[in-house]
């Protein structure tokens, strides 16, 4: 019997079921899912048919886990530098090349399954894979790395409204509100790991403003972003709409004040407000052209 393949960490090799679960977990599933839904419900709000609502989940299903297998490849000396547990390949349940092969494998169905939305549909949704491949590649350590954060969700409601029958541009509103939700999702996600990111050298914008500045900006562009969902489209936001812009408000103001001792609180309340900005996204799905 052969030698045991050796994994990052220097341990033997995980089992066969025990790498595909780790495959799994490394291409960060709960973004991957939360994303995929979202954009399929967005789909299926703005008029796509079954059918093209299934391609649609699919092209994003497949940029999504390719882009998450690449950070998770591209980071695992990073993440083994400062024992960042809980992720599969530091924790030696999958390896590094099992992952890239991943990553370049769903990056190749993205492609066809993107183009058979439409050639405008595709190319913006490609243009926001590339985007966040080059954010995991180079521009997370750079002060531009909210710009990829700002494309790729700005390209997912495009694609969404360009995958429609004739292929319209989307308003300028949904496009800009998910410009704005991706610059509140950069400062979300970094925010937690920022300690340990400034350890090993990244300095990304988020790093560069420090944990208590990055803190404080984060419900920002979430009410920002609320801002534009509720007055943005035409005609007058109605009563629901106002309140929804009152109660992101009123969170992110909560958030703020009460993160200066706990910081969970501030982090909570941003999600609670992109959770207020997803509903009233979908609530406008079909104005989204």
């Amino acid at each position: 019997m052969g030698t045991a393949e050796q994994s990052t960490t220097g341990r033997p090799a995980a089992s066969w079921a025990a790498r595909v679960t780790g495959l799994a977990g490394a291409c960060h599933p709960g973004p991957v899912v939360a994303v995929t839904a979202l954009i399929t419900a967005l789909a299926a709000t703005a008029g796509q048919g079954a059918a093209r609502c299934v391609l649609t989940a699919a092209a994003v299903l497949t940029g999504q886990v390719s882009v998450g297998w690449c950070n998770d490849a591209f980071d695992a000396r990073r993440d083994i530098a400062v024992g960042r547990r809980g992720k599969p390949v530091v924790d030696g349940t999958v390896g590094v090349t099992e992952v890239w092969v991943a990553a370049v494998a769903a990056l190749a169905l993205c492609v066809p399954l993107s183009l058979a939305c439409g050639l405008w549909a595709g190319a913006v949704h490609l243009a926001g894979v590339a985007a966040a491949w080059a954010y995991d590649l180079r521009l997370k350590a750079t002060a531009w790395s909210w710009v990829p954060y700002a494309v790729g969700f700005a390209a997912l409601p495009a694609f969404v409204a360009l995958g429609l029958p004739g292929q319209p541009w989307p308003s300028w509103w949904v496009v800009s509100a998910g410009a704005l939700l991706g610059v509140g999702a950069h400062l979300g996600d970094v925010l937690p790991d920022i300690r340990g990111d400034l350890a090993t050298g990244v300095r990304g914008w988020p790093h560069r403003l420090g944990p208590a500045r990055a803190r404080l900006l984060l419900p920002v562009p979430l009410v920002a972003a609320s801002t534009v969902l509720v007055l943005g489209p035409a005609g007058p936001p109605g009563r629901w709409g106002m309140t929804a812009l009152a109660v992101a408000c009123l969170i992110a103001v909560t958030g703020t004040v009460l993160g200066r001792r706990w910081e969970r609180v501030a982090f909570g309340a941003a999600v609670a407000v992109a959770v207020v900005d997803v509903a009233l996204l979908l609530l406008r799905g079909t104005g989204i052209v």
